[in-house]
């Protein structure tokens, strides 16, 4: 459950940020944007490992970890599915930054 509501946390943040802006993750953006979105997304990806971590019966630093592993399979899945022409920045920032960021959510709690 600590982990499924961490990675909830996550890609529902993702969801409406896009939906609130009317923005297109799979198409190109400007670089402030990529930029904004980068960093909220870090954001989120934190909170969701903390969320797993804090929630976690045991072993908290693996529920933040297997969130981050979630976090990288959509990528890949995203990234392998995606038609050719389409632009993968999200997809890539999220396996490269967000992913390992959610592991790092378990450092900043303390049991």
């Amino acid at each position: 459950m600590a982990v499924v509501l961490g990675y909830i946390v996550f890609a529902v943040s993702a969801v409406v940020l896009f939906q609130v802006l009317g923005a297109n993750p799979h198409a190109p953006q400007s670089l402030m944007f990529m930029a904004g979105t980068v960093v909220y997304g870090i954001g989120f990806a934190i909170l969701g490992g903390l969320i797993a971590a804090r929630l976690a019966p045991a072993r908290p630093r693996l529920h933040a970890v297997v969130v981050s592993l979630i976090i990288a399979a959509g990528a890949t899945a995203s990234l392998f599915s995606s038609p050719a022409g389409d632009a993968t920045w999200s997809q890539w920032t999220a396996l490269v930054l967000m992913a390992p960021s959610a592991s790092l959510g378990s450092l900043l709690t303390r049991r």
